[in-house]
């Protein structure tokens, strides 16, 4: 591990709590507020930082979600370093401004608390919401645990505002199982932040001495231009990550994977592929079927935009059958993330064979039995004993075959 300054602390934080103590680390100069459960958490604390002076910002609270990141692109195209913060509807609601957001190339950084969309109408955690905008230009990271989500809201500045970018970020977190569970967090002291983190300065901005055209139309002959720039731009982000996460771990000493994390795949005959806090759950099942003897594995998508296909492929190379469980449905066809994954394995020429799961809709419990079971009918799929499909957990299976 890379030498640090011993300039942190441990804090029993909730996971809103710790990504507000990594905003205020990140120095915003303005955050745009609107409060949406289970989001709400991120701007009350962020308040009390500038009330209580720790944290020089100014504090906008607007009157909706469309309207927070109106003002956020409003702040970005100033000059300033911006930050909202939404869930589920409110993310919905913004959609028009999002690709305002990331076709104006205005760095600025978003936490979405991820929630299930209505109707019916559910206040708990899926991944329905962010998934549905992978195509609003964003990038988009999901985090596991509180630590990461701290870290994130440090480390998505760095990436967002680099000059090579210059793309929005989204960093999800699930709702309640990671906004709302508390763990011990290391929080850094902001002379490491400062360090780490340069001053946000950009020449897409507003500027009276030096003016130019911003937010402009652009018809057939030249649309495509901007938005291939926009797209390499995006490309450019998986180079940008690893430099982040080399200085990131200079700095203070913790280490991220890239794109995806790898758990006990080198050897695994059988892999889950999913992405979040379910992670965590994963990796103890993981253990415990690697103790009876089975070949089992997990690969954590970090980032879902860019999609980290190079990284996939490698991952899953020499597997024999691969699962992808995601909190998401894209109605009429498959999960998101399946659909992705699925895509990345034929183009390479692997041939796995790979299954999509279906869970947590609606924040409906992930359990250890249903995690054994994936791992389980990967070993049928190998054989040619299950059909490769989609299936949902908590659905009996005679209603899905009818």
């Amino acid at each position: 591990m890379a030498e640090t300054k011993n300039l942190s602390e441990k804090r029993f934080l909730s996971g809103d709590e710790a990504f507000a103590y990594g905003i205020r680390l990140a120095r915003p100069d303005v955050i745009s507020a609107y409060p949406i459960t289970p989001q709400t958490v991120v701007v009350e604390k962020l308040s009390d930082f500038v009330e209580d002076g720790s944290l020089k910002s100014d504090f906008i609270h607007v009157e909706s979600e469309h309207s927070a990141l109106s003002c956020a692109i409003g702040v970005s195209a100033a000059g300033s370093r911006a930050f909202t913060a939404t869930s589920s509807q409110g993310l919905l609601y913004m959609a028009e401004c999002m690709v305002y957001a990331s076709g104006g190339r205005f760095p600025i950084v978003m936490m979405n608390a991820n929630r299930a969309t209505a109707l019916p109408w559910n206040i708990y955690g899926d991944q329905r919401d962010s998934l549905a905008l992978l195509d609003s230009g964003w990038i988009q990271s999901y985090a596991k645990d509180g630590q990461e989500a701290l870290d994130m809201a440090l480390l998505s500045y760095y990436v967002a505002e680099h000059k090579s970018v210059q793309t929005p970020f989204m960093v999800n977190l699930d709702g309640f199982v990671l906004t709302h569970t508390y763990e011990l967090v290391e929080v850094p002291d902001q002379e490491l932040a400062d360090e780490f983190l340069p001053h946000f300065e950009t020449d897409n901005r507003f500027d009276f001495d030096h003016p130019t055209n911003m937010a402009f139309s652009a018809g057939p002959d030249t649309n495509t231009f901007f938005k291939f720039k926009e797209h390499r731009a995006m490309l450019n982000v998986r180079s940008v990550v690893r430099e982040a996460e080399d200085r990131f771990e200079k700095i203070f000493g913790r280490r991220y994977t890239g794109l995806v994390e790898k758990y006990k795949c080198d050897d695994a005959d059988f892999v889950l592929v999913t992405l979040g806090s379910i992670a965590g759950l994963v990796e103890q099942i993981t253990d415990e079927l690697r103790s009876l003897g089975k070949k089992t594995g997990l690969l954590r998508i970090r980032y879902m935009r860019p999609f980290p296909d190079e990284e996939i492929v490698e991952a899953l190379r020499n597997v024999k059958a691969v699962a992808v469980l995601e909190k998401d449905i894209s109605f009429g066809a498959e999960g998101t993330v399946f659909t992705n994954v699925n895509s990345v394995l034929k183009k390479s020429g692997l041939g796995l064979p790979c299954v999509n799961y279906i869970g947590g809709l609606g924040g409906k419990d992930i359990s250890a039995d249903e995690i054994r079971e994936i791992f389980s009918a990967l070993e049928d799929l190998s054989r040619g004993e299950k059909k490769s499909d989609v299936h949902f957990f908590g659905i009996p299976q005679e209603a899905q075959d009818a």
